[in-house]
């Protein structure tokens, strides 16, 4: 694929994530802009990628085939506004990385039938290993969808939904699910400390057994419930262990976890729609 200006809206750590991705992978600094209202930061990204930052929005959109709306979502309906004209002229591809706002809105707030591809990348793409989900509108080409798609493999992997209400679902569950796994870590590394071990002992324990099995379920072609079943030995400690759990009603906990996740987000992407 031939490159393209892409500009940033917003040079916050998820920004810097793509951006340093985007390098990485081979993407021009020279194609990159990134407009950041804090001239320290500016300073930041332009030691460490060596691209265009600038203070104006407007300036950084010029010229741009991709722009990356990677500001707050409560900034966002005022952002998308403000630079609406200019996209308009320049049919850029939108690309919003603002979680819980949804695509109609920021195409109300544009003004304008825009491409736009929502997304909803999660904080392991700040170490490139995210997942992210993406939703395009109609009026985005198979051009474009491929191009939202380079922009965010760059920080980890990526899948398109086709309804954009499965974005909640996905929040609930990507978005959200860093979360759950730092829980269980915490939760092991103190069942660790409390039943003798040293602390820096339980949680290396802890942190490689889980990059150990998050390897194995990734390069394994069988499901996670086919892998816990091959560690769980019949009458062993494991056995014992994930009785305990399955009593406690730890898989129902989950999906209420998970609901709950997706109600709240459903809630946030009205309130965030609304025009105030």
């Amino acid at each position: 694929m031939s490159r393209q200006v892409i500009a940033f809206i917003g040079g916050g750590n998820m920004a810097a994530s793509l951006v340093g991705g985007l390098v990485a992978g081979g993407w021009p600094p020279s194609e990159i802009r990134v407009a950041e209202p804090r001239a320290e930061r500016r300073a930041e990204l332009t030691g460490r990628f060596s691209i265009d930052v600038c203070s104006d929005n407007g300036d950084a959109v010029t010229g741009a085939s991709v722009v990356v709306l990677a500001v707050k979502p409560q900034v966002l309906r005022l952002v998308a506004a403000a630079l609406g004209p200019r996209l308009r002229e320049e049919r850029a591809l939108v690309i919003s990385i603002a979680a819980g706002v949804r695509e109609p809105d920021i195409r109300r707030w544009l003004g304008y039938d825009a491409p736009i591809v929502r997304t909803m990348p999660n904080t392991p793409a700040l170490v490139r290993s995210g997942a992210t989900a993406l939703f395009a509108n109609p009026f985005v080409s198979p051009a474009q969808r491929d191009l939202a798609e380079s922009v965010l493999r760059a920080v980890g992997m990526t899948l398109w939904v086709e309804d954009e209400s499965l974005m909640d679902v996905v929040t609930a569950l990507s978005g959200s699910g860093p979360a759950y796994f730092f829980l269980v870590m915490e939760m092991l590394e103190e069942a660790g400390v409390s039943l003798g071990l040293e602390r820096e002992t339980a949680r290396l324990l802890t942190l490689e057994t889980a990059l150990g099995a998050a390897r194995m379920a990734i390069e394994s072609s069988e499901d996670p419930a086919t892998l816990r079943a091959r560690v769980t030995s019949p009458g062993g400690t494991t056995e014992r262990a994930v009785a305990h759990l399955e009593a406690a009603g730890v898989r129902a906990a989950f999906l209420k976890a998970v609901a709950a996740a997706r109600a709240r987000s459903a809630e946030l992407g009205d309130s965030l729609g609304a025009d105030r």
